[in-house]
Parts: structure tokens; sequence; C-alpha cells
């Protein structure tokens, strides 16, 4: 139990090490919200798990899954809302980002 504890705590940390290494890194606000959002909860919800395992109570373990659904599912839509009222209040991407619109149309034109 201790290596499935300490190898989901290494990784976690790892993916929430990368998570803030991206938002520091990355030139524009939408670029961060793709690091902070993927990543970030990916590692808090790993470590959450190694707490669940460690804990070795169900009540303990109950809340540290019902933390990671919270998770899984709140932060998509934040990170939405965010670059969507960045978009609209007029923030330009980084001219090193490239945007690739022939996706969204390609969506709109399928039957």
């Amino acid at each position: 139990m201790t290596v499935i504890v300490a190898s989901l705590l290494i990784v976690g940390s790892l993916f929430c090490a990368v998570a803030g290494l991206g938002i520091l890194r990355f030139p524009d606000v939408y670029t961060r919200l793709h690091a902070g959002s993927k990543a970030g909860p990916l590692g808090a919800g790993l470590i959450l798990l190694a707490v669940a395992f460690a804990s070795e109570d169900w009540a303990i373990a109950a809340r540290c899954v019902l933390g990671v659904i919270f998770l899984v599912g709140t932060t998509p839509l934040s990170a939405h809302l965010l670059a969507r009222s960045a978009l609209r209040s007029g923030v330009a991407p980084e001219s090193s980002t490239s945007i690739d619109n022939s996706v969204g149309s390609q969506m709109s034109n399928d039957p």
C-alpha cells in the first residue's frame, strides 16, 4: 500500500509542477489556461487519491473521491468561462500562438 501511495504522490506532484511551469512559461492567457486546466487537476486528483489510499478510512476516502469528481467536473467549465471572458474583453492571443479556424468551420458543415 505504501508503494501505491508514494507513487501516486510523486506522479501527482510532478503533474502539479508541470502545470505550474506551464503557467509561468506560456506566453498568453489562453495557453496558460490550457496548462492549468489539464495538468493541475490531474495532479491534484492523484494526490487526493493518494490521501484516500493512505487514510484507510472510508469517510476520508469518500471525501477524497468527491473532491476528484468536483475537480474533474468544474475545471473544464471554469477554464472555458475564463477563456471566453478574456476573448470577449479583447485579450488577443500572442503572435506565436496559432489559431486553426478550419476546425470550427468543418464542424459547422457536418450534416
